[in-house]
């Protein structure tokens, strides 16, 4: 740290280095804010604004299932119903550089799957769906939050995995048709299922035949 204003001999007295008028030579920061440009209409207020930022945006990690099928040959991937891939070894594997909020599974290059995988990704297509189950292999699309997630690519299973809890993600993972992985049929087909999941997907699915009482007249 400098000492100024300690005599004319020190270097820095007098006006302590700052000269003489100006806005820089005032105590206090100086400067003006970020963004300023000496009272003119600065550039960001010039610039028409358009759409706006989704808050509740997912960005998924798309992986095709010809990139699965070449990690497979190259001995980089192997799957087996109780132990399905998931992010980790997707991103230990380098089939991916980064799971964002997830994986998505895609379809494209399905001509050249030739082996049956099983995957557990957060999302899938319906194409993707079709062709893996063509083979005899499984997907079952599971719910991870950002929490979740990591836990997942870091191997721990010390904690209890997050539910959904948005509507649109109850009505995905409560949905057959997705393999969800709280619809009833993937509880009952699924080689690996937590007792906790069984008792998720009653209370999720518990909305569609809750019934209320009509206010009388």
């Amino acid at each position: 740290q400098k000492r100024v204003g300690r005599g004319q001999g020190s270097g820095r007295g007098g006006t302590s280095g700052r000269g003489h008028n100006g806005q820089k030579s005032r105590a206090g920061n100086g400067k003006p804010r970020l963004g300023f440009e000496g009272g003119q209409t600065p550039l960001f207020k010039l610039i028409p604004k358009r759409g706006f930022v989704n808050q509740n945006a997912k960005t998924w990690a798309p992986i095709n299932l010809d990139r699965i099928q070449h990690w497979i040959d190259q001995g980089r991937l192997q799957s087996s119903p109780d132990s399905p891939i998931t992010a980790r070894e997707l991103l230990l594997s380098g089939c991916i550089h980064d799971a964002h909020d997830g994986i998505k599974l895609l379809a494209n290059g399905a001509e050249h799957l030739k082996t049956p995988i099983h995957i557990t990704p957060s999302r899938a297509s319906q194409t993707a769906i079709r062709a893996v189950e063509r083979l005899g292999g499984t997907v079952f699309c599971k719910y991870y939050n950002p929490l979740a997630l990591r836990d997942c690519i870091n191997g721990r299973t010390d904690r209890v995995q997050a539910a959904p809890t948005h509507r649109r993600d109850i009505l995905w993972y409560t949905h057959w048709r997705n393999r969800g992985y709280l619809s009833p049929t993937a509880v009952n087909t699924m080689p690996v299922v937590e007792e906790r999941w069984k008792e998720l997907s009653k209370q999720l699915r518990s909305f569609k035949t809750q019934e209320f009482e009509k206010q009388r007249k």
